[in-house]
């Protein structure tokens, strides 16, 4: 992590290139959610060493939509392709339909594990649009279920109160994220990574918790807003797939509310998960 952070150099130009970031921020109800972000090479421009303009901001139908500006908020800025991935945390300073503006006070990159290799493209046109409004539910669905117990790659946003908030990548193979019979609970393995514990130290403090799944070939998502705790000395669930080693510790996330939200700005080139790259 930086004292003294700067995304100029090498870092403006790996995110110069970038199509896809996800944001975490609190709705007007003070709710965290992380949303999808998307756009062709060059929609993460860097103005200057601090600050950050994002050309693209949550669509209709995305709880994050019309996000209001001053107040903290987290991007995770990742290539599957390559697998590598950036946290740039700091404060929006300004918010329109079309674009972000963000004032770094954190930026860093991380470890390439359980990146699935994905070469994803930018969405041109052609997927439904969502609802203006995001319909909220209590529990998740059928579908909701099927996502998620299929997915290899989701993002979690955590929070802290004086840094602000943070949106991370989670991966593993498919069923590593576990559903419990009630749908309003999900608990996933914490493989070992850069053992930097920045998710896990915000939930320590902050157990406000974000969820985003979706779905690379049909542009579904899902996101979630609830709380999350961190379990110590718990073996993994019995259904989950387990192809790391068993670390002790269990990550359940409590749901509060979820959406099926705006589709991803991103996608798979073909219509089959086999499109995709050697690490």
């Amino acid at each position: 992590m930086l004292d003294t952070p700067d995304i100029s150099g090498g870092l403006s130009r790996f995110l110069a290139g970038r199509t896809y970031a996800v944001l975490s921020a609190r709705d007007r109800k003070g709710r965290l959610w992380v949303a999808p972000l998307g756009g062709d090479p060059g929609f993460l421009e860097v103005l200057s060493p601090t600050r950050l303009r994002v050309h693209a901001a949550p669509a209709a139908g995305d709880p994050l939509h019309g996000l209001p500006a001053d107040r903290p908020a987290g991007l995770l800025v990742i290539e599957y392709g390559i697998r590598r991935r950036v946290r740039i945390n700091g404060r929006l300073l300004a918010a329109s339909s079309s674009s972000l503006d963000i004032e770094v006070s954190e930026a860093y990159g991380n470890c390439p594990q359980y990146i699935p290799p994905r070469a994803l493209v930018p969405v041109a046109d052609g997927r439904p649009e969502t609802p203006a409004a995001p319909e909220e539910r209590a529990e998740l669905t059928a579908a909701d279920r099927a996502l998620i117990t299929s997915a290899d790659t989701f993002v979690l946003g955590t929070s802290h109160a004086t840094r602000g908030n943070d949106a991370s990548h989670r991966g593993g193979p498919p069923g590593f994220v576990h559903v419990d019979h009630t749908g309003t609970s999900l608990t996933w393995p914490d493989y070992p990574g850069n053992n930097l514990f920045n998710s896990f130290g915000n939930l320590a403090l902050d157990p406000a918790a974000a969820l985003l799944f979706g779905d690379f070939t049909t542009g579904t998502t899902l996101q979630l807003t609830g709380t999350a705790e961190v379990l110590w000395n718990q073996p993994h669930h019995a259904g989950q797939a387990q192809t790391a080693p068993d670390t002790g510790r269990v990550v359940v996330f409590h749901l509060a509310a979820a959406v099926t939200g705006p589709p991803l700005p991103v996608q798979l080139p073909t219509s089959r998960r086999v499109a995709e790259v050697s690490p």
